[in-house]
């Protein structure tokens, strides 16, 4: 028997003889160096993050200004902030770095198409990290809700509040400036890196990431994370997501006086009914728990009903609801949706009233394994910055990792950020988040 020696991460081993002191005391000597060199390094890189936190929270204010929100959703798109960026990272003089604009048609937006951003950077090898954020955002909703404009961010504390700050502003600034402290230190990723900056993430990622994965611009071996969820500790990594299911009902009655009820046919009356029933027989049919998500079921919510009549004493002949469903992997949606189609055929026909159902369907995907290496990767960074141990589970909230996933490509999901402010009112971040965020990404894009 001999001394062993941990060399690096990977524990490999060196045996020594006893009778070997000499040999002993030189690998002692270098494994101490080399680590304390490692350490160097690393504070460096973390102290040029620091050096950026007053520029990240300028930039995060500025991007914020513009509201990005989607046509669909009564907004003009992303090309305004689009362009806002690629003039902030322009001037940034990164070495190397490449930008390039993608678009996809959209005959509803003011340009005809919605733009997402590339910015490629060489590292020491072509294989790449890549960073995919949103840059689009979800309208204010109720304005009285807001103590401020929620299109003009402002400090306050140790918080930034506005739009946006968070979801998913938080992170893509954190992206950009982890690349930048790096370029500042002068020190090459020991990846190379591609952030992709995505439009229409809020409305589903028809014109964003899913045609983006569908040109190919990303690769099989591409390290990929979606910094779009995660908690306050920053110590859950998602890897499994369940499958997004939304339906949508109209419901065509016969408007009427409300003094004569009994001449028209209710429409709100049947939409009720309806959404009963479905709400019900959905969660009886599908009863199913898996630990590894959380919630551990599967969840089918009656959420957004369209406006009807504008008067109190007028029957409404027309009723418009949706349900958001997001479903455990292994329940099957096509019989989900037979019950859904049984229900509503049978309240058409008990009722008189004329029922159309849409359907938008987002299969759950292969799960990321939690050895997979890019979780790896974070798991030693987000310890080495925050001095957590993060744990790997599912949830039930889909995001853009799925389109990695579908493609075989094993994406994660992760960040440090502000719990349930997301789309709310006075949605802030922690500017500390955005510092932190920042540090992690910087570590991975240097494989630390």
């Amino acid at each position: 028997m001999g001394i062993y020696y941990t060399i690096d991460r990977n524990f490999c081993k060196i045996e020594i003889p006893n009778d070997k002191p000499e040999i002993s005391q030189r690998v002692y000597n270098s494994t101490n160096t080399s680590r304390e060199a490692v350490k160097r390094l690393h504070t460096k890189i973390l102290q040029s993050v620091e050096n950026l936190r007053g520029s990240m929270v300028d930039t995060l204010t500025q991007l914020c200004r513009i509201p990005a929100i989607s046509p669909h959703n009564g907004g003009t798109g992303e090309e305004a902030k689009i362009q806002k960026l690629k003039s902030i990272i322009e001037s940034m003089n990164l070495k190397g770095a490449a930008l390039k604009i993608e678009h996809v048609l959209d005959s509803d937006s003011p340009t005809g198409n919605r733009p997402s951003l590339f910015l490629e950077y060489p590292g020491k090898s072509s294989r790449r990290l890549c960073i995919l954020t949103h840059i689009d955002v979800v309208p204010e909703g109720e304005r009285s809700l807001w103590t401020i404009d929620p299109f003009d961010p402002v400090v306050k504390g140790t918080r930034l509040y506005g739009r946006g700050v968070s979801d998913n502003g938080t992170c893509l600034v954190s992206s950009l400036y982890a690349l930048k402290a790096l370029d500042d230190a002068g020190i090459v990723p020991e990846y190379s890196v591609l952030l992709a900056f995505v439009a229409d993430e809020e409305m589903g990622s028809h014109y964003g990431a899913e045609p983006m994965v569908e040109r190919n611009i990303f690769r099989p071996d591409d390290l990929v994370v979606v910094p779009d969820s995660g908690n306050d500790a920053g110590d859950f990594i998602e890897i499994a997501e369940k499958a997004v299911w939304r339906l949508t009902f109209t419901v065509t009655g016969k408007q009427v006086h409300a003094a004569l009820p009994h001449t028209g046919i209710n429409a709100c009356r049947v939409a009720n009914m309806l959404a009963y029933e479905v709400d019900e027989a959905l969660h009886k049919a599908f009863p199913e728990e898996d630990a590894a998500f959380e919630p551990p079921f599967s969840t089918f919510e009656p959420t957004r009903r369209a406006a009807n009549v504008p008067a109190v004493n007028i029957v409404p002949g027309r009723e418009r609801f949706e349900f958001d469903c997001r479903v455990l992997p292994g329940v099957s949606l096509d019989e989900a949706f037979g019950i859904v189609e049984r229900i509503r055929a049978d309240v058409e026909r008990r009722t008189g009233a004329k029922i159309e159902l849409e359907v938008d369907r987002s299969d759950s995907a292969p799960v990321t394994s939690p050895d997979a290496e890019v979780c790896g990767l974070l798991k030693r960074s987000v310890r080495e910055v925050l001095g957590v141990e993060a744990k790997t589970g599912g949830v039930g909230g889909g995001t853009v990792a799925v389109f990695f996933r579908q493609k075989g490509i094993p994406a994660v999901v992760w960040s440090q950020e502000c719990e349930g402010v997301a789309h709310q009112p006075d949605e802030f971040t922690e500017i500390e988040y955005i510092v932190n965020n920042a540090k992690v990404f910087s570590l991975m894009m240097i494989n630390a």
